[in-house]
């Protein structure tokens, strides 16, 4: 970007920051919902609700639904109570002139209430949805996704301001969790397994270029990063447990954005006015090519994509609830390298290339009351996942050749049911079942190297299944103890894989302030699919597949928490850990250094066996304020070491493997004293050590005329430190019927090169350095009416 292209984007941020209107009428706006049991998902009544800011209160009605008409615009805090459960505390509700708040409060049992001895505890911040999940585990806003800095209203950019979370690669949102490698993460949504959310997804990869997921749709959800609850499996490393929000069932509303990124357009709204049922859509198209037009390097080649999502709620009288949602993204790029051979500079001049990345996903959710303590919630859902990338290389202006072709398909139908019953208020037990039946076309053609020739390495249709049970049993002894067990299973039926997993955890709050958690569990993970059909050829020239009889990664799991409330709004808190890793696939050759736990993604071809292991121990601690006077701000360090062992016996340093990190997130926002208009400021600053590399041959890389990689010493070269700024601001104002924002993302504030890697380049005959994304701005005005 140059300094001319800058000025003039300033300039034109600070005009439009600056155009806003000022009159001294207050502007209201209403907050309602409605108060469920937790676990139940019942409708509660006769439970007091109080905006405590305007000392304003009123009771919820038959069906839990609360509402409070002509509030102020502005930031207020919702305190609930209600006799027999825990009071709950929803802070921070940013009200605007634009739209409704709408809002579902789950309230937590107190197991003493039988006993008429009702201890008051603080609501804890951050708590996660699931109940069942005591440490390693925290609830994310929308808020967060939409204020921190550089999040662009995505989970996985977010999540890199949490401590033990790294980001992989600033051109992707891929995250490394704890030192293992991103292709240890589990996406769920709405209870049902999903397919990787994310434009330009690579296979067997769980991030990509940008999210699919519109924050329109999204509600609080879960991030969790070790030691899951039961009704998690086939994970590794993290889970993103996703909820979507209703559409506004009593009146019409819709957002329209347009920033660098593209378009976005929402709409939500009832069916009818004597029908509690409600749809909420959101489409969005994008070029990224538009960077390019205004002096961002963004890369070579054109790059698009478009997505749809959508939540429709059902409600029934009699026969429950249903409710369809779904999401469907398409992404392409394509790059046509230098056609003049005269001004072929480096090696990649010669690629040509497409890569196309669709994925979609449809599903429908019934959840049904059996009885009073009862709840049955089954879901039917069914995805397409397709991904294709062909290469041609120039080797001469005469002689074109492809290089590299593959194209992947995969249709899954998913079919989960989870049974809530409360046994008492003390004891609550879950158990269900999670059916996947996968259907794939797999095609790759490669070569090893440039002196090697084309050749197959996967060409197979079939089809296999996954089966998955668990069941978890939770115990409140008393009011500050809760005490989680459970059992997950799961089975591939393509080689009769098979996994009985154990999990455990405690929580005890000592005092009002301080609590202790831990919590084992056993874990395992079933490779990417491709992998066991990669294809080779015996001594008599026949194909087989070598990888057909992988079992499952394992990792035991061990978790100690502390935290510490120094006040109602900042909280201390520290988790030692420690990822024991079994079973975990490497090559057949006792002098290859392949592990899959350095893999990013992608189906690997080489011949593997189950003999490699590893391990992640650190400690991490993180100081958050939470939203107090429009002030945030979370505070986060790691320190930690992840080891793998190979086929050849010898512990090294995995890929991933950077030792330490540490970030700061956080923000202010400055409001006008009748509360129109709001000019916010958010920062974030990430320091982490390097990820690890392999030395490059360089004799040998210029004698073959491709990067020839030192094998025996992988992963002994540490990266320079990794360190990025990035910078939001924004301006809100409110107006009668509308609320606009401004804002503007400034990626990498100081455009530092941070060091991606090195290869050698046989164009040049020398070894060049990569290097990550520079300053980004991202630009974006939304209306929401």
């Amino acid at each position: 970007m140059t300094a001319k292209t800058l000025r003039h984007l300033f300039l034109t941020t600070a005009l439009l920051l600056t155009f806003s209107y000022v009159t001294n009428a207050q502007l209201t706006q209403t907050i309602r919902g409605t108060v469920t049991d937790q676990l139940l998902q019942k409708s509660l009544d006769g439970v007091t609700v109080t905006i405590t800011d305007l000392n304003r209160t009123t009771t919820t009605a038959a069906d839990g639904s609360f509402r409070f008409a002509n509030v102020p615009v502005g930031l207020h805090h919702v305190h609930v109570t209600h006799i027999g459960y825990k009071d709950a505390t929803i802070e921070n509700i940013t009200l605007n002139s634009g739209k409704e708040y709408v809002v579902s409060i789950s309230l937590d049992v107190d197991p003493k209430a039988q006993e008429e001895v009702i201890v008051k505890a603080k609501s804890k911040r951050n708590r996660p949805l699931n109940e069942m999940s005591l440490v390693s585990a925290r609830a994310f806003t929308v808020e967060e996704t939409q204020k921190y800095a550089a999040a662009v209203n995505d989970p996985l950019r977010m999540a890199t301001s949490f401590p033990g979370v790294i980001g992989a690669d600033d051109g992707r949102n891929d995250i490394v969790i704890r030192g293992n490698s991103p292709t240890g993460l589990l996406w769920k949504m709405e209870g049902m397994d999903i397919p990787n959310p994310n434009h330009f997804s690579n296979p067997a990869s769980s991030g990509g270029g940008i999210s699919i997921l519109s924050a329109q749709l999204l509600s609080n959800s879960d991030f969790i990063t070790g030691a899951f609850a039961a009704d998690y499996g086939n994970a590794l490393s993290g889970v993103f447990d996703i909820h979507l929000r209703q559409g506004n069932n009593e009146k019409r509303e819709y957002t329209a954005q347009a920033g660098v990124l593209g378009l976005n357009l929402a709409a939500e709204g009832p069916f009818s006015k004597n029908y509690k049922g409600s749809y909420l859509v959101n489409y969005r198209y994008s070029t990224l090519s538009i960077l390019d037009k205004v002096g961002v390097n963004v890369g070579d080649g054109t790059t698009n994509f478009q997505d749809l999502s959508y939540n429709i709620f059902l409600p029934t009288k009699k026969a429950g609830d249903f409710t369809i949602f779904g999401f469907g993204g398409l992404s392409n790029q394509d790059y046509n390298g230098e056609k003049d051979s005269s001004k072929w500079e480096d090696d990649y001049d010669r690629v040509r290339s497409t890569f196309t990345s669709n994925t979609g996903f449809a599903g429908i959710k019934h959840n049904i009351a059996l009885s009073r303590s009862t709840r049955l919630t089954s879901g039917v859902g069914y995805s397409i996942v397709g991904a294709k990338y062909n290469e041609n290389y120039a080797e001469n202006p005469d002689s074109i050749v492809n290089t590299y072709d593959d194209k992947y398909t995969t249709k899954k139908l998913s079919v989960t049911t989870t049974l809530n019953h409360k046994i008492n208020y003390q004891q609550t037990l879950r158990a269900g079942m999670i059916a996947n039946f996968y259907n794939f076309n797999y095609y790759q053609r490669s070569r090893e190297n440039p002196t090697e020739p084309v050749t197959q390495k996967i060409n197979t249709a079939d089809k296999t299944q996954t089966i998955q049970g668990f069941a978890e049993w939770q115990y409140k002894p008393v009011n500050n103890v809760t005490v989680d067990a459970g059992l997950h299973y799961l089975q591939l039926l393509y080689n009769d894989s098979k996994s009985i997993e154990p999990r455990a955890a405690i929580k005890w709050d000592v005092t009002k302030t301080n609590t202790i958690g831990l919590a084992y569990g056993r874990h395992s993970q079933m490779q990417a699919l491709g992998v066991y059909f990669a294809e080779t050829t015996d001594n008599t020239g026949k194909i087989y597949h070598p990888n057909k009889d992988l079992g499952f990664t394992k990792a035991n799991h061990y978790v100690f928490s502390y935290s510490h409330l120094f006040s109602r709004n900042l909280r201390f808190k520290t988790e030692f850990y420690y990822q024991q890793l079994l079973n975990v696939p490497v090559s057949t050759s006792d002098t290859n250094t392949l592990s899959t736990l350095n893999l990013m993604g992608d189906y690997t071809t080489d011949p593997m066996v189950n003999n490699g292991k590893g391990k992640n121990y650190g400690v991490e601690i993180s100081l958050e304020k939470y939203m107090c006077n429009y002030f945030y701000f979370l505070a986060s360090g790691s320190l930690f070491q992840s080891k793998y062992t190979a086929s050849d016996g010898i512990e090294r340093n995995t890929r991933f493997n950077s030792n330490y990190a540490a970030n700061f997130t956080g923000g202010k926002d400055f409001v006008s004293g009748n509360g129109r208009r709001t000019f916010g400021v958010n920062i974030k600053v990430i320091y982490t050590g390097g990820f690890r590399d392999t030395p490059i041959d360089v004799e040998k890389s210029k004698a073959y005329g491709y990067t020839y990689y030192i094998d025996k010493e992988a992963y002994s070269l540490q990266n320079p430190a990794y360190f990025r700024t990035d910078l939001r601001l924004s301006m809100k104002w409110n107006r009668t019927k509308h609320t606009n924002t401004l804002s503007l993302d400034l990626q990498n504030l100081t455009n530092r090169q941070n060091y991606y890697g090195q290869y050698f380049d046989p164009t040049k005959g020398t070894v060049q350095t990569a290097y990550q994304t520079g300053l980004i701005p991202i630009l974006n005005y939304k209306v929401e009416w």
